[in-house]
């Protein structure tokens, strides 16, 4: 194995650093056709889902591109095309944990899914009958 040097400002060679390990290991496949992954990123270890791109859909995350290794398709090489933090302010993941985000707001739960929604219009939508008066 080859090692580059670089040369320092004094005319010194310094070795340079391999560059920082980010690797990805399929293990699964989320319900919505994700996939779950085990991430080793330099000295850490995430467990996560990586899910396609797909247009009005917000962005959580990361945004990176996987790919396989030729001996072992399983496990892929993380190249990041967009950090979180590089995100616009308004496509932000919220850092705040579970326990803080709910004491900080007050009144009843936003609930928004689609089933929601559309139970919502199986109930209130529709024309609603006024009784009749029986005199």
């Amino acid at each position: 194995m080859t090692t580059k040097k670089r040369v320092a400002a004094d005319g010194e060679a310094a070795p340079e650093k391999p560059p920082s390990l980010d690797v990805a290991l399929i293990h699964g496949v989320t319900s919505d056709g994700g996939l779950q992954i085990l991430r080793a990123k330099g000295d850490r270890l995430e467990l996560g889902a990586v899910r396609p791109l797909r247009e009005g859909v917000p962005i959580t995350g990361e945004v990176v591109k996987l790919r396989p290794r030729e001996d072992c398709p399983v496990l892929c090489d993380v190249e990041v095309q967009l950090k979180a933090k590089e995100l616009p302010n308004d496509r932000q993941v919220c850092s705040v944990p579970e326990a803080e985000a709910s004491s900080a707001r007050s009144g009843p739960a936003q609930v928004a899914t689609d089933e929601y929604r559309k139970n919502w219009d199986a109930i209130w939508s529709g024309s609603r009958q006024t009784p009749k008066l029986v005199n």
